[in-house]
């Protein structure tokens, strides 16, 4: 049975985007080859990349021309089946992408299906969609030594009350942290 699994990097204060859409310069804060070399093992783990509509789009955006120095990163995140969930995206642009319009219901089926796992990066709002339908096994969690004060946050109310465990802690040399939930 696959898992699925969230991605996301958040400021000490829980914003995982800036005040604008795709304000992520806080992310350079704790880049490094540590957080490279993570990446490349949840890629390597993954079977499928899974986005909302709008954190699609960007990433789409950013993969699709992605520069040489992105190297093995640019090749799975080009390479791996993608599925997008929106009840009003229209046509993908980024090749191995599929579109549900049942973000819940398809995603139980994939979890029940293979044995690689499912991530989710960025997508707050289907996120805690997801959340709210007790579709997550995991939480993986780079907190960015930094104090946004406003932006958007990547949890918001009406997420059920959800006990997890801590299963891995890991310091990045950057000041950032790595924080691995099950449930």
């Amino acid at each position: 049975m696959r898992k699925l699994i969230m991605w996301n990097v958040v400021t000490l204060d829980g914003y995982f985007e800036g005040e604008s859409p795709w304000d992520l310069s806080f992310h350079g804060l704790v880049w490094g080859k540590e957080l490279e070399e993570f990446s490349l093992t949840q890629l390597r783990s993954a079977d499928m990349l899974v986005f909302g509509a709008k954190t699609y789009q960007g990433m789409a955006d950013y993969w699709t021309n992605a520069k040489e120095e992105e190297g093995e990163v640019a090749k799975y995140m080009n390479e791996l089946p993608k599925l997008v969930c929106s009840t009003t995206f229209g046509k993908t642009n980024w090749k191995h992408s599929t579109i549900t319009k049942d973000a819940t219901t398809e995603i139980s089926k994939l979890k029940s299906d293979g044995s690689g796992d499912l991530f989710v990066f960025g997508s707050a709002s289907l996120s805690n969609s997801l959340m709210k339908a007790n579709l997550f096994d995991e939480f993986r969690i780079c907190i960015a030594p930094v104090f946004l004060g406003k932006g958007r946050r990547l949890f918001t109310e009406g997420i059920p009350n959800q006990n997890v465990q801590l299963i891995e802690t890991t310091p990045l040399t950057t000041g950032g942290v790595i924080l691995r939930y099950s449930k």
